[in-house]
């Protein structure tokens, strides 16, 4: 059952607050509410429901305002939840009055949302709401920027991300291809195990000792040694066999954290040579990063 909201929206200066003070006529979520044309299309979405039986349904703002939020924010269902709770311009947003510390709805009910508001409808929301800026944007002077017109500049800059985000045909194009089936996968992309991260982190740190050593060759009696090819052969001979024991895994992770724990400590002795990071590519510097990071992660593990 759907019952029409008899009281009009209310403007957000007469939105109850428990505390103090009151919302913000700039705020993106009171600009793109004021857009949203919400009652023209309460029709069709009532449409959806008996006039008589069943338990009464949650408006179409609060429906569609719930939908819009989740998508903006990039967020799941239950977030989508928790930060309605926690808000009151998304409170204001799907159509409450006041602020309140409980859920509007539980986070299930999106499902439904989905299901009742079609394609079709969210693109004539769409359409009324570019509309509805060009006219507010048209019908301002061009002589002086006043509030409202700073107020509908807003506006705009909010409904032109909503546009893309809800219209289905500015979606951008496909980059490639998503495999739905869990038990297979590209013969290019290794299952990242943690001796698999760290032997690629070792090597790395090899490249990088190569990279800073060359520019101080001419300072130093001899090169660090960094023992790659023990390090590979010690990678080689665990991976290598169709089984391994958890012993001797946590060994061979063990001797390739030493590596490259050896291999970091020869780069910050390079750096206190005279060597700089600046040489280094954009990839090889973020790459340095992403070791460090992979070898306090497995340490810590």
């Amino acid at each position: 059952m759907y019952r029409k909201q008899k009281q009009p929206p209310i403007p957000p200066e007469n939105f109850e607050l428990p505390f103090e003070g009151k919302l913000s006529l700039e705020n993106r979520w009171v600009i793109m509410a004021r857009l949203i044309p919400w009652s023209e299309f309460e029709e069709e979405y009532a449409s959806y429901f008996d006039e008589e039986m069943g338990a009464p349904a949650k408006s179409f703002r609060m429906a569609l305002g719930a939908l819009i939020i989740k998508e903006k924010l990039g967020i799941s269902d239950r977030e989508t939840v928790e930060q309605i709770k926690e808000n009151p311009y998304l409170q204001y947003f799907i159509g409450m009055l006041s602020y309140s510390d409980k859920p509007p709805f539980d986070a299930s009910m999106l499902v439904h949302f989905r299901e009742r508001i079609s394609v079709n409808l969210v693109n004539l929301v769409n359409q009324e709401m570019v509309k509805k800026m060009l006219e507010t944007t048209s019908s301002q002077p061009d002589e002086k920027k006043t509030e409202e017109q700073e107020i509908s500049d807003n506006a705009r800059r909010e409904a032109e991300p909503l546009s893309r985000l809800i219209d289905p045909e500015s979606e951008p194009k496909n980059r490639g291809k998503l495999i739905l089936d869990a038990t297979c996968a590209p013969g290019d992309i290794s299952y990242p195990t943690d001796l698999e991260l760290l032997n690629q982190a070792r090597k790395q740190t090899e490249k990088t000792i190569d990279s800073l050593y060359e520019q101080i060759k001419g300072n130093l009696e001899k090169k660090p040694r960094t023992y790659r090819e023990i390090a590979r052969r010690d990678y080689l001979e665990v991976t290598k066999k169709r089984r391994v024991s958890q012993k001797e895994r946590r060994k061979a992770i063990k001797k390739q954290l030493q590596y490259i724990k050896r291999n970091l400590s020869y780069i910050e002795q390079l750096i206190s040579d005279g060597a700089s990071l600046e040489s280094l590519s954009k990839r090889q510097y973020k790459m340095l990063l992403v070791v460090s990071e992979i070898y306090r992660q497995q340490l810590w593990l």
